[in-house]
């Protein structure tokens, strides 16, 4: 069964298929985004960030790289799965069902 709605922004007719990826795809990209930011972008003003001590001594760049970075892509997971969930959920496609 195909649902068709009007979105009012664009004013075109979009099947719920087609809403539930338009949301899909924006989560996707955010999390490139922030992925790109904490696994590359660090390393591109890593030579500034020497300059700075970090915890135990080592310097900043190496202790972001080593541990902050590992942190954060595992939040970044949990956050992800949880916002694909509500997107899920919103358009009925839910893995999980309550009883």
């Amino acid at each position: 069964m195909v649902f068709q709605v009007i979105t009012k922004e664009r004013g075109i007719i979009m099947t719920k298929n087609e809403q539930h990826w338009e949301k899909t795809r924006g989560l996707l990209f955010i999390t490139l985004a922030i992925w790109f930011v904490f696994s590359i972008g660090i390393f591109l003003f890593g030579a500034e960030l020497n300059e700075f001590g970090g915890p135990f001594g080592y310097p900043l760049i190496y202790w972001f790289t080593c541990q902050g970075s590992l942190g954060i892509f595992v939040v970044l997971i949990f956050w992800f799965a949880n916002r694909q969930e509500k997107i899920d959920e919103e358009f009925g496609f839910a893995e999980r069902e309550d009883n």
